[in-house]
């Protein structure tokens, strides 16, 4: 036998065929939708945008590109972040490119990058507005310019690019990038002591210092984390300088400190407020920089936001964000589900924070989020048909209410084609794409096996695990490990929090093993077979009872998948049913319901209606009678993919 550290892993081949299908359809669907999207070539329309932004159906994303080029005349059109929709796409399309080689769109990304190197300054430069139409104020409003943010998100993708392709002016621009914020930015006499208003940029220069070995960039990013707060009149004193009135996104300048989470150093912010999406790109970014530096103050930050968010602040599907006002997270328990945001992009971000606290520490609880996010929060943005997206995903949705209620007029109960801010569509695309990165992670002595999305994967020394399920659906999970160099290494198993009971077996005999921190482990120092059973069983959900929107009310789960009752199944007003907790629900998995879905049955009962001549207010004692009735329930992700109508997820008891 062999002593050998955890072997490296190579490569994961999705195999699940609920995965298969969602990243074939990104392929196939969503990335070429959204080119046609950003080209200003697809009949969409963008009037039903729940940010009411006033722009018309364009996009003008990539003709912003072309106009700071030099290739195309005109103005820049749309927010000051346009350039993220295009370098998003882009991340997405890199990596497709490990499961589905298409040589078609292999010409039109390294045309794309072409266009942007073209675009880029030589300083590196690289945001279209400044370039385009305000090129004295570059780095002059910070607060609302974006412009560290939207060089970030390149970042992002000329790394994934060149990872996927080899292609080196994807990373040199990148490179050059990094340089150009390097030369502008940090401590030093000449030097901007500030930081962008919306957190990106750390996460980014985290992935380019992985990629190049280059020092300069983590310590950037370290910087940036670390003078986050310092100066909390940062922002106002640049906006003064700039003009005060000369406000490049509409009312950007009255959000408060806590908005951008500026009002305090990092390491004195107790709780989370502000921008849902800011809060999560930060705290991914403090998770990456930790990891590498070892500051202890940025670790304990980890800890304690992530801990105020999943412990206080998250709602049961992985939203976060519970107002509408400045998509933002508010207080403690404070979890409406009717007038929500649970903005998209911010699911899509927690799941970038989880999978780096996994790096961190081998915790269950991360594995446990992001399998949240992965099944229902991030997963419920985009159309069965892939040409549809949320922006805002609420858990409780009527039509009625959100067409003539001008305070839920943020919540749609259909996916919208496109939106004027269009962050998310792609957001998730990446994440689809990407989603083999999320399902081991290599310890010192351990690979831990923490999502059950079944793969083939390949480790350093001729290891290979072979994971086979139908997960979500079914719970017995197989594991075939090849070790043809016995290599001995730990192998970490999550065990779901919603998993109460579980048998594991190795080589057909049964075994007893400890869950420590969330996880069983396996001395592994031969060949393998692994059969895990999870409990499938469904349960009634509660919540903390701090949560006053959720008092007296019950959701229901079944393995991952949190599910909601529709009107397409129910008769309205889904308001009027009280579960029936202590009977047994009957599951059936249904392959030609919105391309297959377990569903569940519950008993249940509901109140005949009061007619319109009763009057509004009456006694308890002539309350109405109840019939027995069932409520037929879908997985969450699914829901708005059929007629309109309402919507829940929590229900009376």
């Amino acid at each position: 036998m062999k002593v050998s550290t955890a072997p490296k892993l190579n490569k994961v081949e999705i195999t699940s065929d609920f995965w298969r299908r969602y990243r074939q359809l990104v392929v196939k669907e969503v990335l070429p939708y959204q080119w046609a999207v950003m080209n200003d070539e697809a009949d969409i329309s963008i009037a039903a945008d729940p940010q009411n932004n006033g722009q018309d159906k364009n996009s003008h994303a990539v003709a912003n590109l072309k106009i700071a080029a030099g290739k195309m005349k005109g103005h820049h059109y749309g927010f000051p972040f346009q350039d993220t929709d295009v370098y998003k796409w882009l991340e997405a399309a890199a990596y497709s490119f490990s499961y589905h080689q298409d040589a078609d769109l292999k010409k039109i990304t390294d045309s794309l990058i072409d266009l942007i190197a073209d675009t880029q300054e030589d300083d590196g430069y690289l945001s279209t507005l400044f370039q385009i139409d305000e090129p004295k104020r570059k780095f002059k409003r910070l607060q609302q310019s974006h412009e560290l943010y939207t060089m970030g998100h390149y970042i992002e993708a000329g790394v994934a690019y060149y990872n996927a392709t080899g292609n080196q002016k994807s990373l040199d621009i990148a490179v050059k990038m990094a340089d150009c914020i390097d030369n502008n930015f940090g401590s030093d006499d000449g030097k901007i002591h500030g930081y962008d208003g919306h957190p990106e940029i750390e996460l980014a220069l985290s992935r380019l210092y992985e990629v190049t070995n280059e020092a300069r960039y983590l310590k950037l990013a370290h910087y940036f984390l670390n003078q986050r707060g310092q100066n909390p009149d940062f922002f106002d004193k640049q906006n003064e300088v700039d003009g005060i009135e000369r406000d490049l996104i509409v009312n950007m300048r009255s959000m408060p400190r806590t908005y951008y989470l500026a009002a305090e150093p990092i390491k004195d912010q107790q709780t989370v407020q502000g921008h849902a999406v800011r809060v999560v790109y930060l705290c991914t970014g403090m998770a990456y920089v930790a990891r590498y530096t070892g500051d202890k103050d940025l670790l304990a930050a980890c800890d304690r936001f992530w801990n105020d968010i999943v412990k206080r602040q998250m709602y049961i599907t992985g939203n976060i964000g519970s107002t509408t006002t400045g998509e933002a997270v508010t207080y403690d328990y404070d979890l409406p589900n009717d007038t929500m945001y649970g903005e998209t992009c911010a699911s899509v971000g927690m799941s970038f924070f989880a999978r780096q606290m996994l790096n961190i520490k081998a915790k269950g609880e991360y594995g446990d989020v992001l399998e949240k996010e992965l099944f229902n929060g991030a997963l419920s943005g985009m159309s069965l048909d892939g040409k549809h997206f949320f922006y805002v995903n609420p858990l409780e949705a009527d039509p009625k209410a959100s067409k003539l209620n001008p305070g839920k007029s943020h919540v749609l109960t259909q996916r919208a084609d496109w939106f004027g801010c269009a962050c998310c569509p792609a957001n998730l695309a990446r994440l689809i794409t990407s989603v083999d990165q999320y399902l081991y992670t290599v310890t010192d002595d351990a690979i831990l096996s923490h999502q059950f999305i079944a793969n083939n994967a390949e480790f350093d020394n001729e290891i290979t695990i072979s994971q086979t399920n139908n997960f979500p659906w079914d719970g017995e999970i197989k594991y075939d490990i090849k070790n043809h160099n016995n290599i001995a290494f730990k192998f970490g198993i999550r065990i779901p929090a919603w998993s109460q009971n579980f048998e594991l077996t190795v080589n057909g005999n049964e075994t007893n093993a400890e869950i420590v921190d969330g996880f069983i482990y396996l001395d592994i120092t031969n060949s393998e077979a692994i059969e895990l059973r999870l409990d499938m069983t469904t349960k009634f959900m509660r919540s903390n009872n701090r949560v006053n929107a959720d008092y007296g009310k019950t959701a229901i789960q079944r393995g991952p998948i949190v599910y909601a009752a529709e009107e397409a199944d129910n008769e309205a007003p889904l308001w009027n049913y009280k579960v029936e907790t202590a009977k047994t629900p009957s599951y059936e998995y249904d392959a030609s319901l919105l391309n297959g879905v377990g569903v569940l049955n519950v008993k249940a009962r509901k109140q005949v209606l009061d007619s319109i001549d009763t009057p509004l207010y009456t006694r308890i004692a002539d309350m109405p009678e109840e019939k027995e009735t069932t409520l037929t329930l879908v997985p969450y992700y699914s829901w708005a993919n059929r007629s309109d109508g309402q919507m829940s997820v929590w229900l009376n008891k």
